[in-house]
């Protein structure tokens, strides 16, 4: 029985933190014998080899040397994996929807298929209302001044229907399974404290309304045939100078939990898993702060991060403290205009490898889509935020996070499991067991130098080597 390893080379280090049991069902015979064929797939910036299966034939063999070793152990699982993607921001969905049908949907295939050179993005996160990458703000309840609407009346997905909506139904044709989560970056005006677009905080006296928003936006996404897996409370509830944003308080989104969105969705039979936090490593503080209210965690499935302050290892931390609560890495932005060495070495070892070997179940670069001039967005949205695609009319470039994300996209599949793997010296890596029972490693070479090392599974090796700051992909 032949054993493809897709060989995805990383660039730098990452903890490897407690052990969580996962079982299959039923053993997988892949499991009891080692297969020879191994499959390597190779990004080497200095070799301007992007995302390239190699001719050469790696073998499993008894070889024995001083080069060093990375063994892979099924025995030693850890977190189910849900995903990897983008998120499809609303100038994402403006930008491939103006394309023409025949470019639109070559595009749409190459990212979100699995055959061929396919790379199967898996898991996408939008915005509820606009982000911040929309070309305007809105909401899907914006009301003339003066004007209140809590039970809901005026509550229209319209807005969506000109880009995101036909978008998304194109992906979903693609790939019906993906997971798809709603953030939003702000309540409607009428709701905040300080009735704008950007700051201002939720009044407790919508609670209760905004609740019923977040049920009719995802009952009328259903409607469409989208549905929203999971949904974040706010995005970057601590950062509320973006526009649209909004600032909330651990405090408040634990009694809005509590009290109006969790008895919601338990009201109107809405399954969406609520995520809560949605910001940086720094800040563990906060959504541990909701877990330990018993009354708001109750309804919570997990807290979600980015990384524009703190460390990756400190998400353990919050598994350490409830380890039933599931994490999620949902965004991280690579600067206009790119660098491709840079952004592929720190993106895959900080993200592909260290937020999975920190226990998050998908991860999540920002920007799906945008022009050359970084656009659209917002007033006062990012004007920097390279997409993982630029889109110029319908010429498409692939950046640095097309890449990142591509060497664990297409391998490493919803339903896989992290398994064990130690990481030698300048070797960071992580290994995972597909729903398949296949093996897929991804390793970054984080010398200055190419270095040769060996993959190790029950017993048997395969000696290799990578390219100062090349990323592998290995499957068997």
């Amino acid at each position: 029985m032949n054993l493809i390893v897709t060989f995805l080379i990383v660039l730098f280090g990452c903890a490897d933190n407690t052990k969580s049991i996962y079982t299959p069902d039923k053993p997988n015979p892949s499991d009891e014998t080692v297969q020879t064929q191994v499959e390597a797939w190779i990004t080497s910036p200095s070799k301007n080899v992007l995302f390239q299966k190699q001719n050469t034939s790696l073998k499993f063999t008894n070889v024995v040397n001083q080069q060093p070793t990375i063994t892979v152990d099924t025995t030693t699982t850890f977190q189910t994996i849900d995903g990897f993607g983008n998120c499809l921001t609303g100038g994402s969905a403006t930008l491939l929807h103006r394309m023409n049908n025949t470019n639109r949907a070559q595009i749409l295939k190459e990212l979100f298929a699995t055959d061929g050179n396919n790379i199967g993005l898996s898991y996408l996160r939008i915005s509820i209302g606009a982000s911040d990458l929309s070309d305007r703000v809105f909401s899907y309840n914006d009301l003339p001044a003066g004007e209140t609407d809590a039970e809901m009346t005026k509550f229209s997905i319209e807005p969506e229907r000109a880009d995101l909506i036909p978008v998304l139904k194109e992906i979903l044709a693609i790939n019906p399974t993906i997971q798809i989560m709603g953030s939003p970056w702000s309540a409607p005006k009428w709701m905040k404290t300080n009735n704008a677009s950007k700051g201002g905080s939720l009044k407790p006296e919508y609670f209760d309304a905004y609740a019923k928003y977040f049920v009719k936006y995802i009952q009328a996404m259903k409607t469409e045939g989208i549905t929203i897996d999971a949904i974040t409370i706010q995005n970057e509830p601590l950062h509320p100078g973006n526009n649209p944003s909004m600032y909330m308080t651990a405090a408040d989104q634990a009694d809005f939990i509590k009290k109006s969105l969790g008895p919601a969705f338990a009201a109107a039979n809405i399954k969406t898993k609520i995520i809560v936090y949605d910001h940086n490593a720094d800040r563990i503080d906060y959504p541990l702060e909701i877990l330990n209210d018993p009354e708001a965690a109750k309804y919570v499935d997990g807290s979600a991060f980015h990384l524009y302050g703190g460390s990756i290892d400190e998400l353990s931390k919050v598994h350490e403290a409830f380890p039933d609560k599931h994490l999620y890495f949902t965004e991280q932005w690579v600067g206009a205009p790119g660098n491709m060495a840079g952004d592929l070495a720190w993106h895959v070892r900080t993200l592909i490898i260290g937020a999975t070997r920190n226990w998050c179940r998908n991860v999540l670069e920002w920007n799906l889509a945008a022009d050359p001039a970084s656009d659209p967005h917002t007033v006062g949205g990012c004007d920097q935020c390279l997409g993982t695609i630029t889109i110029n009319g319908n010429v498409v470039t692939r950046n640095p996070a097309y890449y990142i994300l591509a060497h664990a996209s297409k391998f490493v599949r919803p339903g896989s499991v992290r398994i064990n793997s130690n990481l030698p010296d300048k070797l960071p890596n992580v290994a995972f067991k597909t729903p398949e029972g296949k093996k897929v490693l991804i390793v970054q070479n984080d010398s200055e130098t190419s270095q040769q090392f060996n993959l190790q599974f029950k017993g048997k090796t395969v000696t290799t080597s990578l390219d100062k700051g090349a990323v592998g992909t290995y499957v068997w």
